[in-house]
Formats: C-alpha cells, sequence, structure tokens
C-alpha cells in the first residue's frame, strides 16, 4: 500500500477518497513521521432513528404516572 505525505493529500484529497473506497484504505504521513489511517465508513443498512425496543414489566398505568411526576417537576 502506499504512503501519501500530507502535501500530496492536500493536492489531491477528492481523489485519494476515491482511492480509500476501492481499496478500502489510504495512509498519510504527516510532516513529522506520524502516519495516519483514513478508512471509509460503512453506511448504515437501517434509518438512525429505528431503535430496538426493551423488553420491560410496566403497563399504561406505569406509563401515565411517570409522565404525571415529570410534568409535576416542570
Amino acid at each position: 500500500m502506499m504512503v501519501y505525505s500530507y502535501s500530496e493529500a492536500q493536492e489531491q484529497l477528492s481523489s485519494l477518497l476515491e482511492k480509500a473506497l476501492s481499496e478500502g484504505e489510504i495512509k498519510l504521513r504527516n510532516q513529522d513521521g506520524r502516519i495516519f489511517v483514513i478508512r471509509p465508513e460503512q453506511p448504515l443498512k437501517s434509518s438512525p432513528f429505528e431503535v430496538q425496543s426493551l423488553k420491560l414489566p410496566i403497563d399504561k398505568a406505569d406509563i401515565f404516572e411517570a409522565i404525571g411526576e415529570s410534568r409535576a417537576r416542570f
């Protein structure tokens, strides 16, 4: 795998990001010699608003009671 310099990355950022997509990752060498890896993140397969439910032993009365207590505080 090729390691790109910091100045190369600044000049060709969009093409390097495309290369990271096709190859899986790219490496950048900073001016002080440190190496950083840029790896594309996989897109989420579900909506970020989709949350898993919790199975708790509560009923409507418990929920209404909690709402009432919350409203009383504010």
